[in-house]
């Protein structure tokens, strides 16, 4: 197992130099100026150069990118231009709500899809078959930015249950905070939801139309034995994969929801940072989204691994 973890870890290696490589460059050639826009629009030229100069704004690519990657391979992400922090810190402090909310938007997601996709797949062709695919479509076609001003339409502005936006940590107020926290979660979940429910759907009707399904009715084992002790079982393996990949997503794509929703996350950080320019913290956060995204899916590998022995040992003999 140590070294199936190996293999899989020397494999993200280059996909993570190639990231950072890719994500200095939009940096690089994203449109404005920090220096111009921290001295103001009415600063001197010669000011503005000179502080260009100081920040290494007007050393060539290579050397920028060389001298940015040495400092991140020891665990400097580098000074923010405006929050007079380290990115580090600024990323630490704005990671906690996006973690709240990705775990509360998942879990909805899996309280909905999972029984969904799995009396879809035994009802298959039914009335309520037809009904979860129609789920499934709308989730997978609606923006969420859509179904977010839906949701505060409906809820806060309408019933008046939810506030319309902000933030208050759940671990100070439990209550207060996941009032806040509902909302966004719904919109991210609905969506995920309807991506890990056609997931299950097809991976437990393939598994209801196998040969052991059948001989296991054959010996009059109970549908409710069945389903739980042999048909979920066999058929987790594509459905872990697909809960990994879209906790990632949530973890790396929440930025709409945390703008609609005004949530002090990394979305927030990072959109702040693009719009001024904030070059250290638009790589840093990028980065660290990516090394998260690919750590989910490194986890999601090793889970196969645990689960079926045939996976790694697969990966060895190639």
């Amino acid at each position: 197992m140590f070294s199936y973890f190996l293999r899989r870890v020397g494999a993200l290696l280059p996909v993570l130099l190639v990231a950072s490589i890719v994500i200095f460059s939009i940096a690089w050639y994203t449109p404005g100026d920090p220096a111009r826009i921290i001295l103001g629009p009415e600063a001197l030229e010669a000011d503005v150069q000179k502080l260009r100069d100081s920040m290494g704004l007007n050393d060539p690519f290579w050397v920028r990118y060389l001298s940015w990657i040495s400092r991140v391979a020891h665990g400097d992400l580098g000074t923010s231009y405006f929050l007079n922090k380290s990115v580090a810190d600024a990323i630490g402090q704005n990671f906690l709500p996006t973690v709240q909310l990705s775990v509360l938007a998942i879990v909805y997601a899996l309280l909905i899809s999972i029984p969904l996709g799995t009396m879809a797949a035994r009802r298959r062709d039914s009335l309520f078959d037809h009904s979860v695919a129609g789920f499934t479509l709308i989730g997978l076609t609606f923006p969420s930015f859509v179904l977010s001003l839906i949701l505060v339409i409906v809820f806060s502005v309408w019933l008046q249950w939810l506030p319309v936006a902000g933030y208050r940590d759940p671990f100070s107020d439990l209550w207060g905070g996941l009032r806040y926290l509902v909302l966004p979660a719904l919109a991210l979940g609905t969506i995920n939801a309807a991506v890990i429910t056609r997931t299950v759907r097809a991976s437990v009707l393939d598994v209801l139309k196998s040969e052991y399904v059948d001989a296991a009715r054959s010996r009059g084992v109970s549908e409710n034995r069945l389903l739980f002790a042999h048909v979920l079982r066999n058929a987790g393996l594509p459905i872990i994969t697909m809960i990994g990949l879209s906790f990632a997503s949530l973890v790396t794509g929440a930025v709409v929801a945390e703008s609609i929703f005004n949530i002090p996350g990394i979305g927030s950080l990072l959109v702040n940072a693009i719009v001024r320019r904030d070059y250290p913290v638009l790589q840093g956060v990028v980065l660290f989204l990516t090394c998260i995204y690919l750590g989910l899916n490194l986890l999601v590998d090793l889970l196969y691994g645990l689960i079926d022995p045939r996976v790694r040992l697969g990966a060895g003999a190639k």
